[in-house]
């Protein structure tokens, strides 16, 4: 039984996509289609750059989700081959909503708009500087987790991503994100200091999930073909009125990436397919469990080698 999962920021890069955009027509057609949507050559910035630009959260998001839908109808329109089959979708950030689009909950252009409109609200909530992210590598949650606790009334900082085994991120104010980094040193744990303009997932976006409440509300969502993983609480997301509340939530919430994948895997999962431009779900599914299968589908090659 197989998964489609949907990779979130970090993921672009410019090219990506040129080869299915020169060979396929659905794919030129759906990047005319995000062009006229969004009022400006998203295509263009794709294909050619420049990286500073796609780099922009507010380019970055729909870029990435343009990308994924994309792969996606090649697969089934070209190849015939029907991920809808799926036992489940899911998507880490704003691969969520690549997997709700791809499932049908929400239409093309709408997911387009909301992009837009979440990569620069998630951009603009904190001054450019002053917030950030730093990676912690090769430590367990709850040792992180206590570190946090226990310096609370020194720094605030939140685990923004759990993305597998030994791979965290937090997120916090920029001073308060030095402090941490001292204390990781002094505990011999690894951190890198990541190269974002904002702090995602924690409670500095709350002006972001005020944006986005209003947002989503304009939106009407369907029910879609496939059951989805919240990213919020790392399970089945039930409904459509749940669905747009762990959206909002989401925002200012932990990316449970590592529990999600584990969830799926104890509710018979073995094979999971990543759509998308890079690879760094697939290589987060590896160091969660060895043992199951996994695709990376961003190419022809990789859509000719692809058996569900």
């Amino acid at each position: 039984m197989f998964s489609v999962i949907f990779p979130g920021q970090g993921s672009q890069m410019v090219g990506m996509g040129k080869e299915l955009y020169d060979k396929f027509d659905i794919v030129k057609n759906l990047f005319k289609q995000a062009d006229e949507t969004l009022n400006f050559s998203i295509s263009k910035l794709i294909l050619e750059g420049p990286k500073e630009k796609l780099d922009l959260t507010i380019n970055t998001q729909p870029a990435i989700f343009l990308i994924s839908y994309s792969t996606f109808k090649i697969v089934k329109k070209e190849f015939d081959l029907d991920l809808n089959k799926a036992r489940y979708f899911a998507g880490h950030s704003l691969g969520e909503y690549s997997a709700l689009s791809c499932a049908g909950y929400l239409d093309f252009s709408e997911t387009l708009k909301i992009l837009r409109t979440r990569g620069e609200a998630m951009q603009n909530s904190v001054p450019k500087g002053q917030g950030g992210m730093v990676a912690v590598l090769g430590s367990k949650i709850d040792v992180i987790e206590k570190i946090l606790a226990d310096h609370k009334n020194i720094f605030n900082a939140q685990i923004a991503n759990d993305n597998s085994e030994g791979q965290m991120v937090l997120s916090g104010k920029t001073q308060d994100l030095e402090q941490l980094i001292k204390i990781l040193k002094e505990n011999s744990i690894k951190n890198i200091k990541l190269p974002v303009s904002a702090p995602f997932h924690c409670n500095l976006m709350s002006n972001a999930t005020k944006i986005m409440t209003e947002e989503l509300n304009k939106f009407n969502f369907k029910n879609g073909k496939n059951k989805l993983i919240s990213n919020v609480t790392a399970h089945e997301i039930k409904d459509i009125d749940e669905l747009k509340t762990l959206l909002i939530q989401q925002i200012e919430n932990r990316v449970r990436w590592r529990e999600s994948i584990i969830n799926m895997i104890e509710n018979n999962v073995n094979h999971f397919i990543e759509i998308g431009p890079g690879r760094v779900l697939s290589g987060l599914v590896k160091r969660i469990n060895r043992d199951v299968k996994i695709d990376t589908i961003n190419s022809l090659n990789d859509i000719n080698n692809l058996k569900i």
